[in-house]
């Protein structure tokens, strides 16, 4: 499939999938990658642009990540983003050293309006800086286009050339006019039309699977997430009755969600495909029994899943294709995408089958970021709950018990957990909230019960507002909501007298517990 493409080269930056998302959302295919490779397989991907991503090196050393001069001579606009625009003047001729001052955090840049890049921006407006060096000289040709009071070259532009460098962070949400100068460049710099839609890309991909797949048999790991379900209904669409989905209820997941996901894929649902749901509840709680180290119970449960997957699929027998919902975070976060640390090895059920037969792998939603995904599902028909599902662990439930893991405790955090939801819904709040989910804490405290001692578990409630999950703050929820909640969960949910309500950001925290 042709489409116009915006290359983010990666220098180990921080940032490089919020740069890719950020020129997404403007309807522009976006692809991270690492600044090891070779010009001749850049020219090969035809961008449009091409954008230079922070890092923590200094350009100017001589064991820096670099690259090639004749990057800024193909003709393609260039923007570098903090170290993408010391490099870029380091590589022309400009003086790139130590700052006198660093600047870190929100701070006021004065923005020439007539430069393309800040068409539309106010001319003093805050972004966001993170740097130790700076452009103390611009390279020849280049005109300074912004500064700060400590940071005379903040941006600087070679418009004839189609080059542009800014020293401060447009992706991130805390630079206030960010996604409109990315816009800028993207649009008027770049000239791109915008024509990465979901619809066509729906359309393409279930006919370019429909011609790789031809009368082979497809099996596909269902668990239920958003991800693999958006990409078993378009293996559906695509080759209907070749494609059999295995479904393991490991006994780990919300309130009534395995009853969900078989309704809307077993064969009442609306979905010609082959759907064989197992319950393995009893075989996970037996194998988490007693453990309760967080990684031990992940493990756990990865291998498990595997194992029952790989037994369904023998009866299956010979199959051609396995169908994964990898999606491109899983990608840059394997260390496939870029210069970004290996965060964690990605495949959608733990790894790849060692006892599958299969001739190739189809991952069809491997060029697509989360949002993009719940897109594709809307275009696909699925429904709404099933798409804007919250992202929910591997693992599941397990992460989100203190400590081991029996029946009786998955029973009391799914039941705190949908009393949670339902509240929030209720309150109109669920569009507003990144995150939320409630999770039993290992703590037990003294209560009192109709004038009785109690010595009960202690339930935690979470809710952050993030759009990228790299970093949150803890919601402000309405004590009103918080008070109807904790009275509905110590009533309802056996063995809780106490509920306690989660403020902690990330970082320090993670969004899950475990």
């Amino acid at each position: 499939m042709q489409r116009e493409t915006v290359i983010v080269m990666d220098f180990g930056g921080q940032y490089n999938q919020l740069i890719a998302r950020r020129v997404r959302e403007c309807n522009v295919y976006c692809e991270i990658v690492s600044y090891r490779t070779s010009l001749e397989d850049l020219k090969k991907k035809n961008p449009k642009g091409i954008i230079l991503t922070g890092g923590p090196n200094s350009a100017y050393l001589p064991d820096a990540p670099t690259y090639s001069k004749e990057l800024f001579e193909l003709g393609v606009p260039v923007l570098g983003i903090c170290y993408g625009s010391q490099l870029m003047m380091h590589l022309l001729g400009g003086h790139v050293c130590p700052a006198p001052e660093r600047e870190y955090g929100k701070t006021l840049v004065h923005v020439d309006t007539s430069s393309k890049l800040f068409e539309g921006v106010s001319p003093d407006t805050i972004c966001w800086m993170s740097h130790n060096d700076y452009i103390e000289k611009a390279a020849p040709g280049f005109e300074i286009i912004a500064h700060t009071d400590n940071c005379p070259v903040a941006a600087v532009q070679a418009p004839e050339r189609g080059l542009y460098a800014v020293q401060f962070h447009p992706e991130v949400l805390h630079t206030a006019e960010g996604k409109k100068m990315l816009a800028n460049f993207v649009f008027n710099v770049c000239g791109c039309a915008g024509d990465w839609k979901m619809d066509s890309f729906v359309e393409h991909s279930i006919e370019a699977i429909r011609k790789e797949v031809g009368d082979g048999k497809v099996l596909c790991a269902l668990s239920g997430g958003v991800d693999s379900s958006v990409a078993a209904v378009m293996l559906s669409k695509a080759v209907g009755k070749q494609l059999t989905c295995v479904f393991v209820d490991h006994g780990l997941l919300r309130k009534n969600e395995a009853e969900e996901v078989c309704s809307v894929f077993g064969p009442d649902g609306p979905y010609d495909l082959n759907f064989i749901c197992v319950d393995a509840r009893k075989r996970f709680y037996d194998k988490l029994d007693g453990v309760s180290e967080p990684e031990r119970k992940r493990k756990i449960i990865g291998e498990e899943f595997i194992r029952v997957f790989e037994e369904e699929a023998k009866k299956i027998g010979q199959v051609d294709y396995l169908v994964q919902g990898t999606i491109y975070p899983d990608v840059v976060e394997s260390g496939l995408g870029g210069e970004s640390t290996v965060i964690k090895s990605h495949h959608n059920v733990g790894g790849l089958p060692e006892h599958v037969d299969f001739k190739e792998l189809i991952e069809p939603l491997r060029d697509l970021f989360k949002d993009e995904v719940r897109a594709a599902g809307r275009e696909l028909g699925i429904p709404e709950y099933l798409v804007s599902r919250q992202p929910f662990p591997g693992p599941g439930l397990a992460i989100r018990i203190i400590g081991a893991v029996t029946p009786e405790k998955i029973h009391m955090v799914q039941e705190a957990d949908a009393i949670w939801r339902e509240e929030v819904a209720k309150a109109g709040l669920q569009g507003s909230i990144g995150q939320y989910f409630a999770a039993l804490t290992n703590m037990h405290s003294v209560g009192v019960m109709g004038d009785d001692r109690t010595y009960d578990y202690a339930i935690a409630l979470r809710a952050v507002d993030t759009t990228d999950f790299m970093t949150a703050t803890a919601a402000r929820i309405p004590w009103e909501v918080l008070d109807v909640v904790t009275s509905r969960i110590v009533n309802e949910v056996p063995h809780v007298n106490r509920v306690l309500y989660d403020c902690t950001g990330k970082p320090p925290a993670t969004i899950e517990f475990e």
